[in-house]
């Protein structure tokens, strides 16, 4: 049976699905891994790398596969020419990628969305989106780093004393603790708010002063925050505001899944901040949690720097590619029996992941979206 792995082709996608030294695990688990030609260049894994480990690579390497692996969703003319029952395994956020779901829909083929691995302790190994929001969240505060004009850590010299930086990380899932994490190592002061409870042990726990605000917790499912009214936002913005003004980098992670990211700093608080701060916004592909914020853009406004991130992880495409890969791999793994993939729907894991299978949409959400009823 071949697995095919692709060569990302969205402009800015750096990542690759599989990574060369996870090739022997598929081999010897019964399949045949096929790789086109250079889908590990932006990570400086070479054909040569992937043929070593016992891949196969060539142009035809999508011919006759039975699983299509790859980060971003496969493009149109691949899928139009995938045959009946192929199995393909990728991010695929499914409320932007509509019209794509109505052709893997009538293809009939089996789409699995790393996007939807259900937040288990059982599925903890192939959690896709903890794994890249890790390093989402390290790359923010090195970003944050990079531009701030200043110093992160205490520096005593015999000219003087320089005082830390101060630094304030707003949403505290993965990507929020990483950053905190980073900017404590890097010696900055930092301050940190999430609207889940258990978020303050959290943050304590990696050094981080808690931001106490007299407001109503708003834990969720899955470890994510629910969405909160306009009214609990506007105040909860009102309360944070001396806190914004009083940091020297700001990083934003918060993240509400299916929906639009929420508002948490407004023009007027981003005024507020002194001249020479940075603000580095990992939500501005969902919506900016920042407002002004545009992704992939960096932006000066009164002398106060906003920093859109854009695909963040594939920022540093060899530790985000090694990490998707081990999720993909581990997803593989429980599908296969005998040599076979089988889809077993009592399985949560797979039955959660599915987004099309046999003619039919199964998420619930995405069934909505097209009008269709599950």
């Amino acid at each position: 049976m071949r697995i095919t792995v692709l060569r990302e082709r969205r402009p800015g996608e750096r990542r690759v699905a599989v990574v060369p030294e996870l090739v022997p695990k598929l081999t010897e688990a019964g399949f045949e891994v096929a790789v086109e030609p250079d889908a590990g260049a932006e990570l400086h894994a070479s054909d040569d790398d992937y043929r070593a480990a016992g891949a196969y690579v060539g142009d035809d390497a999508i011919d006759n596969a039975k699983v299509v692996l790859s980060v971003q969703p496969p493009d149109l003319a691949h899928v139009r020419h995938l045959p009946e029952g192929t199995v393909t395994v990728s991010f695929l956020p499914t409320i932007q990628e509509l019209p794509l779901v109505r052709i893997l829909r009538d293809r009939k083929v089996t789409t699995f969305s790393m996007d939807l691995i259900p937040r288990t302790s059982r599925a903890q190994s192939m959690d896709a989106l903890s794994s890249q929001a890790l390093v989402a969240g390290y790359r923010c505060a090195i970003v944050a780093a990079e531009r701030l004009p200043r110093f992160f850590p205490l520096f005593m010299t015999a000219a003087g004393t320089v005082r830390p930086a101060s630094v304030l990380v707003l949403g505290a899932g993965v990507a929020g603790l990483q950053a905190i994490a980073t900017a404590k190592r890097l010696g900055a002061m930092v301050e940190a708010y999430d609207v889940r409870e258990a978020s303050a042990e959290e943050i304590r726990s990696l050094g981080a002063k808690f931001v106490e605000l007299p407001l109503e917790a708003l834990g969720g499912t899955g470890g994510y925050a629910r969405e909160m009214t306009e009214e609990r936002a506007a105040k909860q913005r009102e309360l944070l505001t001396p806190y914004v003004a009083n940091a020297d980098a700001l990083i934003t992670t918060a993240a509400v899944p299916g929906r639009p990211a929420p508002l948490l700093v407004t023009a007027a608080m981003v005024n507020g901040m002194k001249p020479g701060s940075v603000v580095v916004d990992l939500a501005a592909e969902q919506g900016s949690n920042v407002e002004g914020s545009k992704p992939g853009e960096e932006l000066n406004v009164n002398g106060v720097t906003i920093w859109g991130g854009r695909n963040v992880p594939s920022q540093m495409p060899l530790p985000a590619s090694r990490l998707y890969a081990q999720n993909v791999v581990n997803f593989l793994l429980l599908m296969l029996k005998e040599g076979n993939v089988e889809i077993d729907f009592d399985d949560d894991v797979i039955a959660g992941s599915c987004v099309t299978h046999a003619g039919e949409v199964r998420h619930h959400l995405t069934q909505d979206q097209l009008g269709e009823v599950g």
